[in-house]
């Protein structure tokens, strides 16, 4: 069975390396970004080209791929003006492998479904290093049936792939693991900065946490930046931000509360007024460093 055409909008680190692993396993791309250097690099490795605009992108795939920043921007690309929904034919899919909000993916799903194409959220775990070399964890969720039909291709981009149900159920769970994970994050960073306050050794403090039940790769990262001063976590606290806010909205439209996730989004709102959200999240280190007593 020949391979299906891929369109792909959003050549980022994650997106860019996701297409650069697809073209080594034979498929055909179409591309968009707004950095022709990205699309330069995509062409230039051959079998590819690129797509004016979402429409036209989307006229001539089986797949279109999206690894975009917000549910506004994915939006901007499926409803706008020679946008995704003008041009896709039936019995296409749609994959979207950013971090959305998911009422808003059960609504493009919806009217994806009305045209006869089909929907997939498809929220990634693990770096762009991982992405490269096929290996990334795929949170994939929507009609059973369009799951089955994209798994293939899903496998070649993924070690683990996992099938979490209806429509929106991977943005939900991505949104749950990024609101631990970034919790966990500021609060060993904070417990890092206290430490430093207290005249406390920070490496010891770690190597006292490191062998008790709070280990963690995340305790880690945190311990790399607050003591080593290696940044190596790869996830900026605007990201963190950003999903942290998604997190509470989904919150507030479950009908329900969510305080701890409202502490963190504060911690992370205030690092990036602090002109530290290109940082990577363990970098609120020092924002919590020089936090006084308001």
């Amino acid at each position: 069975m020949s391979k299906p055409v891929i369109g792909f909008i959003g050549l980022g680190l994650m997106g860019g390396n996701m297409v650069e692993n697809l073209q080594k396993r034979g498929y055909e791309l179409v591309v968009m970004d707004l950095n022709k250097d990205a699309v330069k690099a995509v062409l230039d490795r051959g079998n590819a080209r690129e797509a004016a605009t979402p429409r036209e992108l989307a006229e001539s795939v089986d797949i279109v791929m999206l690894c975009l920043t917000t549910s506004d921007v994915v939006e901007k690309v499926v409803y706008g003006d020679d946008g995704i929904i003008a041009g896709i034919k039936e019995g296409a899919v749609l994959i979207d492998y950013g971090t959305s909000i998911p009422a808003s993916t059960r609504r493009i799903g919806a009217d994806l479904a009305s045209m006869g194409a089909g929907m997939i959220d498809a929220p990634l775990g693990r770096t762009p290093a991982h992405a490269k070399d096929g290996l990334l964890n795929i949170m994939a969720a929507g009609d059973k049936e369009t799951f089955e039909k994209v798994k293939p291709v899903l496998d070649e981009q993924g070690e683990n792939v996992f099938y979490l149900g209806a429509l929106g159920a991977g943005h939900t769970t991505k949104l749950i693991n990024n609101f631990m994970g970034m919790t966990t994050v500021c609060t060993m960073s904070q417990a890092f900065a206290v430490a430093e306050r207290a005249g406390v050794d920070r490496a010891q403090l770690y190597e006292i946490m490191s062998t008790g039940p709070s280990n963690s790769p995340f305790m880690g990262f945190c311990k790399n930046y607050a003591v080593d001063g290696v940044s190596d976590l790869g996830f900026s606290i605007n990201n963190a931000n950003k999903d942290l806010g998604y997190f509470l909205e989904m919150a507030e439209d479950l009908g329900t509360r969510a305080e701890i996730a409202e502490g963190t989004s504060h911690n992370l709102e205030a690092a990036v007024a602090a002109g530290l959200g290109e940082g990577n999240v363990p970098e609120i280190y020092d924002y919590f460093l020089k936090l006084e007593r308001g």
